[in-house]
């Protein structure tokens, strides 16, 4: 299968990755606006496992998979901008569209993130593996969570061949726009 692997990170690691600050990061609102440095510095929190709720269903195109992340606490936190997305037993995870490094994505309280996720550009491709379940993760330093193929409504079984995945969006929308969808 021609899955790109990932290089699995220990928990310190990735927490590492998401300390240093990224080139390219998106600007804060109180960055832009003039704020005082230090204020307009300062990150929410990294999320804890608990206060997310991640979620994952087959689109209407049965190439797509849609994921949703909900802050479900009182304060605004962070994930890692790109989702992991890695299938059944299979080696490797979804690559990032557009390519890119971790680094934090901010998520209001009580609101949702969005990514698709491309999993194969051909049903009829003679090379497509089968799985029967996907695991989606909001931080690459946690296990995430396991969706079968009936979960997501795409049946029995996943078709995956070089998959893809958005980076988290502020709509559906949004992210498959990334994937040339609408």
């Amino acid at each position: 299968m021609r899955i790109r692997p990932v290089l699995a990170l220990s928990s310190v690691a990735a927490a590492l990755l998401l300390a240093v600050p990224q080139s390219g990061a998106a600007a804060t609102p109180a960055a832009s606006s003039g704020a005082h440095p230090s204020k307009a510095a300062a990150q929410p929190r990294k999320c804890s496992a608990n206060t997310l709720r991640l979620r994952a269903e087959q689109s209407s195109d049965r190439r797509v998979l849609h994921l949703r992340v909900t802050n479900r606490s009182s304060r605004a936190c962070t994930v890692d901008r790109i989702p992991v997305v890695t299938f059944g037993n299979l080696d490797g995870a979804a690559l990032p569209k557009p390519a890119g490094q971790s680094g934090p994505y901010r998520i209001s309280a009580g609101r949702t993130a969005y990514a698709s996720v491309r999993t194969i550009a051909d049903r009829s491709d003679p090379q497509a593996r089968r799985v029967r379940s996907i695991t989606v993760s909001a931080d690459p330093a946690r296990f995430g969570r396991s969706f079968t193929a009936r979960e997501l409504g795409a049946g029995s079984t996943v078709l995956v061949w070089e998959p893809v995945t958005t980076w988290w969006k502020p709509s559906a929308a949004a992210a498959d726009r990334v994937l040339g969808l609408r």
